[in-house]
């Protein structure tokens, strides 16, 4: 059984990696098409020299047709190369939620309780060591349910986090920018385990009033890497919008 496990691990490894370079292939297919022609064209022209170039320039009998119609295929070959590369993209401006400093936990209190809470060494060596390995710092903040002994995770409290961070984070980024969320076109909202209904993105556009026809994405759930997977979706769709001037909003929890 391990064989055979390992043995399919390693081909979804390789099919992903096939894919990665289809991909590859695929964006860059004019580049990898022009740059073998263009290096052999610049060997070759290195290779004959400035006096054979201009005997080969004065023995050609051409006209403006053919002209014409080597420039046009320029043109054209330069048109679709850089109507085909993906529009770069870049983070203009961002805010990040500045908890209150009651929220600090320090490690010392972190673990103590858990002891309280837990008695089993085991499961203390291993917090210890996450901590130690995690870079976290002594000014690292827990939400106000995880302060209680025993914890007290609701679904309340839950909504009264994800509303704490999200909604501070939005008015700071507006008030520094300027931006009217009737602006924004498109939002993605990203927790990584608290997924209510109705969902965060929804609770922003009604807390907002921001308008009908956006765009809203709402990934919740995912663990830490619906961080990447929302980045990856902000890029995509800024990438295929029209070339106009687009406000985006992501909020990562």
């Amino acid at each position: 059984m391990p064989s055979a496990l390992g043995s399919g691990f390693a081909g979804s490894v390789k099919l992903k990696y096939v894919k990665l370079g289809y991909q590859y292939l695929v964006n860059h297919f004019l580049t990898l098409l022009l740059v073998p022609v263009m290096a052999a064209t610049a060997i070759e022209l290195a290779r004959l020299g400035p006096g054979e170039l201009l005997t080969l320039w004065r023995s050609l009998d051409l006209d403006l047709v053919h002209i014409l119609c080597s420039a046009f295929l320029v043109v054209f070959v330069a048109t679709v190369y850089f109507m085909s590369r993906p529009r770069p993209v870049f983070l203009v401006d961002y805010c990040c939620y500045k908890p209150s400093p009651s929220f600090r936990v320090p490690f010392t209190t972190f673990m103590e309780h858990i002891k309280l809470i837990s008695n089993n060494d085991k499961s203390l060596r291993f917090q210890t060591r996450i901590l130690e390995r995690s870079g976290l710092g002594e000014e690292t903040c827990l939400p106000p349910a995880n302060h209680y002994i025993p914890p007290n995770p609701s679904m309340e409290a839950s909504r009264a986090e994800a509303q704490l961070v999200i909604f501070n984070a939005i008015d700071d980024l507006v008030r520094r920018t300027g931006l009217k969320p009737k602006d924004i076109d498109i939002l993605v909202v990203n927790c990584s385990l608290f997924s209510p209904t109705p969902s965060l993105s929804a609770m922003i556009i009604n807390k907002y009033k921001l308008r009908s026809n956006i765009r809203s994405f709402n990934l919740s759930g995912m663990g830490c890497s619906a961080g990447l997977i929302s980045i990856d979706l902000a890029r995509d769709m800024l990438q295929v919008s029209k070339p106009i001037l687009n406000y985006f909003g992501i909020w990562h929890t």
